[in-house]
């Protein structure tokens, strides 16, 4: 199986034609590790509040998942230092990727 559709500049991943900026890769292996566990770990918790109709748990575990993210460098300040804009969540055929997607998305807006 191979991963999801990676632009040149490895900022983001493209799923179903849309832009998801992917973790910072300077996060040493062992953090980003840790990160994705507790990433994993309030989803799971996120998922059992909803189906037991606690909103105050929801809305605590939705902060676990807003606070990983953050640290593993998809939400927040982007991590790269060109000044280049977040496009995160934007339709690659809309940004700067486009002609790259053009040439390697399959032309009707999901991944090659």
């Amino acid at each position: 199986m191979t991963g999801p559709l990676e632009t040149p500049d490895g900022r983001y991943i493209v799923v179903r034609g849309r832009l998801w900026r992917r973790a910072d890769p300077s996060l040493p292996d062992e953090r980003r590790a840790g990160l994705v566990h507790e990433l994993m770990s309030a989803r799971r918790a996120k998922k059992d509040a909803r189906a037991a109709g606690d909103t105050a748990a929801v809305e605590e575990a939705r902060k676990r998942v807003d606070a990983a993210k953050t640290a593993l460098g998809e939400r927040g300040p982007v991590w790269w230092d060109d000044d280049a804009p977040d496009e995160t969540r934007r339709m690659a055929r809309n940004t700067r990727y486009a002609d790259w997607y053009a040439e390697v998305g399959d032309g009707d807006g999901t991944d090659a």
